[in-house]
């Protein structure tokens, strides 16, 4: 399984660099970023909450990179009685597309058992 979500920059502010816009998006999208993680965590009942960059970005080309984000990861089930906390890192790749205003996350590939 590999997830991917895009975002779309709504900013018509003035010209800004491909890194602030990214992290930008990044800090005004929190709740839907955790969505994105949780799709990962989802077999094992659990939800990303509270995601921050903690690594710069890092481009391989112009409007291709990653960077790393911590978040912390919960477990939930009040029928069992349970309530975990953990903090987790994921490393994320991105491309950015200006012309189509458009951000792409790529999360990590996670094969699945069969």
């Amino acid at each position: 399984m590999q997830e991917t979500w895009s975002f779309n920059i709504l900013s018509e502010k003035e010209a800004k660099t491909a890194e602030a816009t990214i992290k930008e998006i990044l800090l005004t999208n929190k709740k839907e970023l955790g969505i994105f993680l949780s799709y990962y965590y989802k077999k094992e009942g659990a939800v990303a909450e509270n995601v921050n960059l903690i690594d710069e970005l890092t481009f391989s080309d112009e409007t291709k990179g990653d960077f790393r984000v911590a978040f912390d990861l919960i477990h939930h089930n009040a029928c069992l009685n349970i309530h975990e906390e953990n903090n987790e890192y994921m490393k994320l790749q991105f491309e950015f597309d200006q012309d189509l205003k458009q951000l792409k996350l790529i999360g990590p590939y996670w094969p699945e058992r069969g």
